[in-house]
């Protein structure tokens, strides 16, 4: 028995070096028994502010008898998702990143035994990273938005900075030394020809089976110490106003979104205020359920979900508006959504955070962290540094 085990990972083992060094585009996604890969990729669309509603409206045919691969699986870039709700972006510096996309597969693996790769490829690995905005400039940025706050624009918003190096990596190196450190619910990895993307993303927007809806709102980070434990956490968030608060509107937020598409009286707080650890953190995390509308499109829950509120701030439009005409830098896949749309109209998408996303040989690392009228610069700043660590750790 432990033979043919073994066997079996050896098998897994040569499948992904073999298909990395191939140089055939593949995505990985965490499951909750392992990692479902995904390649053989028979369609790719590249989205755009013309062709997204097309996109969403599509409908699949399938046999009775539904696939694995009966999917579109992807991502939603921020300013694509910006323009699906109406929110107009001003000219910022962009990268040329495509906005969104989508792929057909062929084969799906589901690799169960976690994943074991052997680096067999030169990194041409910087160290050292560059920020965009320094803690002088953030706390600028910061009191600003504390004035809008007072003002009553705004109840909560989220101050998004980059970190930025040149790099050659081998993402699926990275992915697997990323799950053995900073393992998350929402993780995936995406390798193309001329990009890649790596997440440790925790938190899941949209949950979609038949007509039941959920989302896991995200609001309340804690740095880990010897010290602390899970009880000791949960404890410090409820006696802390300023997560509370935070965590609060949050939640009154992804409600209000659900119940725009769901059944009335059917959006339930399934869980509420629990912590999950990871690495180097604590969270603070709820669970929201709903019963979805007769007739309700998977461009109405597009729309109605993203981009996530817990990422963002409350109130959505009008923080969207703030944030935007303050960067000065497209967020690209940073606070977008990745994920499947079965042809069924099942759906599962996360929030793209703790992510990296090397485009061109170029890595950027966004985060962010939320101000609301009890919030304190240094802390916040402080904050994105913890939630940016175990990406940067990577390429020491």
């Amino acid at each position: 028995m432990r033979d043919f085990k073994q066997l079996r990972k050896l098998i897994k083992k040569n499948y992904l070096n073999n298909i990395n060094n191939s140089n055939k585009p593949f995505i990985i996604y965490k499951t909750i028994k392992g990692f479902d890969l995904f390649t053989d990729f028979s369609k790719k669309i590249t989205l755009n502010n013309k062709n997204i509603i097309n996109f969403l409206n599509q409908k699949y045919k399938f046999k009775t008898k539904y696939k694995d691969t009966d999917l579109m699986i992807g991502f939603f870039g921020y300013e694509l998702l910006n323009n699906l709700i109406g929110v107009k972006l001003p000219k910022q510096k962009s990268i040329n990143f495509p906005k969104g996309i989508f792929y057909k597969p062929e084969t799906k693996i589901s690799l169960k035994e976690g994943l074991t790769y052997q680096l067999n490829s030169l990194q041409k690995i910087d160290k050292k990273f560059k920020i965009n905005i320094n803690q002088k400039s953030y706390t600028k940025i910061f009191n600003k938005f504390k004035k809008k706050i007072r003002s009553g624009e705004t109840y909560q918003i989220k101050i998004c900075t980059k970190y930025k190096n040149k790099s050659s990596i081998d993402p699926l190196d990275f992915f697997c030394r990323l799950t053995k450190s900073n393992l998350a619910p929402e993780a995936f990895m995406i390798k193309d020809k001329n990009f890649s993307i790596i997440s440790c993303s925790p938190e899941n927007l949209i949950t979609r089976n038949g007509s039941i809806i959920s989302t896991k709102p995200i609001a309340g980070t804690l740095r880990k110490t010897k010290n602390f434990n899970k009880n000791k956490a949960l404890s410090f968030f409820r006696n802390n106003i300023k997560e509370t608060k935070e965590h609060n509107m949050i939640v009154d937020m992804e409600r209000n979104d659900l119940s725009r598409i769901c059944e009335p009286g059917s959006v339930k707080l399934k869980k509420e205020k629990t912590v999950e650890e990871y690495k180097d953190l604590y969270h603070y995390v709820s669970l929201i359920t709903g019963k979805l509308k007769k007739n309700t499109r998977n461009i109405d829950i597009i729309k109605a979900m993203m981009p996530g509120g817990s990422v963002i701030g409350c109130p959505k439009i009008s923080t969207l508006n703030l944030l935007n005409n303050q960067e000065k830098e497209n967020r690209n896949i940073y606070t977008g959504s990745f994920g499947f749309i079965k042809f069924n109209s099942d759906m599962r998408f996360n929030i793209i955070i703790r992510s990296i996303l090397n485009y061109k040989n170029v890595s950027e690392i966004s985060v962010a962290s939320g101000v609301v009228i009890d919030s304190n610069a240094k802390h916040e700043f402080n904050e994105n540094v913890i939630k940016a660590k175990a990406l940067i750790d990577l390429y020491k």
